[in-house]
């Protein structure tokens, strides 16, 4: 064979490769984590090379990478490996080129890789193990407990929220969230990629003063007998509303207590006057002479302690100067 006849050929080779594997093409995630005990769901998405057929003139089946005629799906159960039996169902439509496959029961030893296989009715030739792109299972011994979101501390009367989420990987049988407390609860389930979801729950609730210092908590329920965390606690503080009596007490009070002062303070001042008035007019009966007691005092400007100390001053110091003068 000559070198233009060689270089021809690899030409074609590499044509028909790219050809060929555009066509036949399948999409998976290599790698996927499994909760033991619950289920997984493998993506799959896949293409053929002849027109699109209805799902009656599709095989598809999963099997080991390593062994082809190892079955962990086939569309007759009795080519299923026993120890995968009544675990294994594709939960897409071949119709509309999806192929995923739905594991229940996960073992510790489900492992894998696994390899989806197609067959169409079309022709005996149109049939393609994709080995090139299988899946292999990391298990998950026990579950992580769920994340809860929430503020420490919430106000009396204003509703308060509070955010629960978990991730899994088994869509069709989606894990349950549930409260320790009373309120308006919404379930959302998001497909987050590469074949992981997120269930979360979001509780929306009013605080009253009997909810401080107490605790909220979340608890989930997966599919299948899992083991591991399955609750996270929260606690609460909530802050007393600011009503009215919150306001008019301190208030009224500090007026009380100063109409209290000022009301002494002008009966002590009414008291002295009084007292004063009575030994002038002794003095002024007595001997007729003497001093006029000069009273010129402000009582507005008189307050408490000082008023009383002022008062019994002046008044010493004018009667003494009166008693004198005698």
């Amino acid at each position: 064979m000559g070198v233009r006849a060689r270089v021809l050929l690899c030409w074609l080779l590499v044509l028909c490769a790219v050809v060929f594997g555009d066509v036949w093409k399948v999409e998976v995630e290599s790698e996927m984590d499994a909760l033991v005990s619950s289920c997984v769901v493998l993506p799959c998405t896949f293409k053929y090379p002849v027109k699109q057929q209805p799902s009656s003139r599709i095989k598809g089946m999963w099997h080991m990478k390593d062994k082809r005629e190892d079955y962990i799906y086939h569309n007759d159960p009795t080519m299923v490996l026993d120890n995968f039996k009544a675990r294994t169902r594709l939960i897409g439509s071949l119709g509309d080129l999806n192929c995923s496959l739905e594991i229940d029961g996960v073992k510790n030893h489900d492992n894998g890789p696994y390899c989806f296989r197609v067959e169409l009715e079309t022709s005996k030739k149109d049939k393609y193990s994709f080995v090139g792109n299988c899946v292999t299972i990391k298990m998950i011994e026990k579950a992580s407990k769920p994340e809860l979101l929430a503020e420490t501390s919430v106000e009396e009367g204003r509703p308060a929220t509070f955010k629960c989420s978990v991730r899994h990987i088994c869509p069709s049988h989606q894990p349950t969230l549930s409260w320790s407390h009373t309120g308006t609860t919404i379930m959302i389930y998001k497909d987050i990629g590469n074949g992981n979801w997120e269930a979360e729950s979001i509780l929306t609730f009013t605080p009253t003063k009997e909810d401080d210092h107490s605790s909220v908590t979340c608890t989930v329920k997966y599919h299948g007998s899992v083991e591991g965390e399955m609750q996270a606690t929260h606690q609460i503080f909530v802050k007393e509303q600011a009503t009215l009596n919150h306001i008019l007490i301190p208030t009224i009070s500090g007026l009380g207590a100063a109409l209290l002062v000022g009301l002494l303070c002008f009966f002590v001042i009414k008291r002295y006057k009084k007292r004063i008035a009575d030994l002038q007019s002794r003095n002024d009966n007595g001997r007729g002479q003497g001093r006029q007691i000069d009273w010129n005092f402000d009582n507005t400007a008189c307050l408490g302690k000082e008023c009383m100390h002022s008062v019994r001053k002046q008044a010493f110091r004018q009667t003494s100067y009166a008693i004198t003068k005698e």
